[in-house]
């Protein structure tokens, strides 16, 4: 199994997301690519984020970029130190 575009989109709208504080959302205007607007659309649809065009974090919304933001971290190359 892979993840779809579609899905790779979504995961890339909830990386913006600040999860530092609930009272910072995001909006994704009209004059975006057509693949941003759509992935802000179906993650609405999802109830994941609280307006058509972005909006707030739901709270699943936010269990979802927690875990694609951790995702984004686990999967960064991360660099070793060596002890001398």
């Amino acid at each position: 199994m892979h993840y779809t575009k579609e899905q790779m989109a979504e995961l890339d709208i909830l990386i913006y997301f600040s999860l530092d504080t609930a009272n910072r959302g995001i909006k994704v205007h009209s004059t975006a690519d057509e693949e941003k607007i759509s992935a802000v659309e179906r993650l609405f649809d999802k109830g994941l984020v609280t307006q058509k065009d972005g909006g707030y974090l739901t709270d699943l919304g936010r269990k979802a970029a927690e875990h694609a933001q951790a995702l984004i971290l686990i999967l960064s190359p991360h660099q070793h130190s060596i002890a001398s």
